[in-house]
């Protein structure tokens, strides 16, 4: 059971369809964006990158950053341009990327990262944001979601019926009281983030603590258009678990 957003789950998925391997979600955990922030004033919006730049992210062309920026180079230059800023793109973690960009110098131009990293970046009045995901993907779309083979969910029915279970209350707890569960997150990493600005991440306007898959279907229909996904999805109940087929998803 992996909890996360990235190409290879897709991957996965394509190349394992129809077979005991198969892995496919169970369902969503959250919408959130992440946001590609860069402390270089001449960089206001993708266009301003130059060749001598380096863009931080996660994982080069395999992690969920790297593909939505391959998706705002679509849209900005053209299909047949998917990949332009790729050669840009250096793999760098999020904590990594964080110290980098705050540093500043010559290693990074700009990271495309996640919360809470994205949000102590911006706590530097040099840093600013040029790219927003959600303004890529037109609206909410999914942040983190768990995924798992079939052999698990066939060969542990009771079990994953009460992962499944698990996965709502959690996400009922919450929703109902995010600064509580705010401490209960820095509780389990043992982050030493002050309590007052994890709450503000967790309870921020365009955060939603949620099992619905929101605009994954851009993502696969994007990766099926330019090559990167072999099998196109019909909907996006191909790639999720029936459990939550009744949810509004997208």
């Amino acid at each position: 059971v992996v909890p996360t957003m990235a190409l290879i789950q897709w991957l996965l998925w394509s190349r394992s369809k129809g077979t005991p391997q198969e892995v496919r979600g169970i369902s969503a955990l959250s919408s959130q964006p992440f946001l590609l922030n860069s402390r270089d004033a001449a960089i206001k919006t993708i266009k301003d990158f130059k060749d001598t730049d380096r863009i931080a992210v996660p994982a080069v062309r395999s992690s969920v950053q790297a593909i939505t920026l391959q998706m705002a180079a679509a849209k900005e230059y053209g299909t047949k341009e998917f990949a332009k800023l790729d050669p840009l793109t250096v793999s760098m973690t999020p904590p990594d990327a964080t110290v980098a960009l705050l540093k500043g110098g010559a290693q990074i131009s700009a990271a495309f990262s996640v919360p809470p990293f994205q949000n102590q970046q911006l706590d530097d009045p040099a840093v600013h944001t040029v790219l927003n995901s959600f303004d890529v993907m037109g609206g909410s779309h999914t942040f983190t979601a768990v995924w798992a083979p079939a052999k698990f969910r066939e060969g542990n029915p009771v079990l994953y019926k009460a992962l499944v279970a698990a996965l709502r209350e959690a996400t009922e707890i919450v929703n109902k009281d995010k600064t509580a569960a705010a401490a209960l997150w820095i509780e389990d990493s043992k982050s030493k983030l002050p309590l007052d600005m994890v709450g503000k991440i967790v309870a921020g306007p365009q955060v939603r603590w949620t099992m619905t898959p929101e605009n994954t279907m851009k993502y696969a229909d994007f990766m099926a258009e330019v090559g990167t996904l072999k099998t196109k999805a019909a909907s996006w109940k191909d790639y999720f678990f029936p459990e939550i087929h009744d949810e509004k998803g997208s």
